[in-house]
């Protein structure tokens, strides 16, 4: 491996990890090149799995790590439940990238079979009466 392929796989590291990157949108090109295929071994070798929204197994106070890759843009989110009322709640992946309303922009139900990159292994305890999630 040379010096500017390891940099690669650091750096995708580094975001797939979050360790000195905020994981939000990321654009998956280097040299003008697509690093997709990088990026996914990249998810894998951190124990991230393909999978939907609605294969992952989360209750509601929980959140589960996610990237959905469009193209050749990386979005980070995380697979939870938003909590409406006592009763009423829905299980979505949202992206950490917000609208102009501060919703999540990319919002993924688990009815859909869009395939997302996640880890239920990280699995970490949220408040789900406020799920403003960064």
């Amino acid at each position: 491996m040379n010096a500017t392929t390891t940099r690669l796989s650091e750096a995708l590291a580094d975001i797939v990890t979050g360790h000195g990157v905020k994981r939000a949108k990321h654009e998956l090109v280097f040299n003008g090149k697509s690093v997709v295929e990088n990026f996914v071994r990249s998810l894998e070798e951190h124990g991230f799995v393909k999978t939907t929204v609605g294969d992952i197994q989360v209750d509601v106070g929980e959140r589960v790590p996610g990237f959905l890759i469009e193209g050749t843009t990386a979005y980070f989110g995380w697979v939870f439940w938003e909590k409406f009322t006592a009763r009423k709640a829905r299980k979505l992946w949202g992206s950490v990238v917000r609208n102009t309303k501060g919703d999540w922009a990319i919002q993924i139900p688990p009815t859909k079979s869009t395939p997302i990159y996640a880890h239920p292994g990280q699995k970490i305890e949220m408040d789900a009466d406020k799920p403003l999630i960064i």
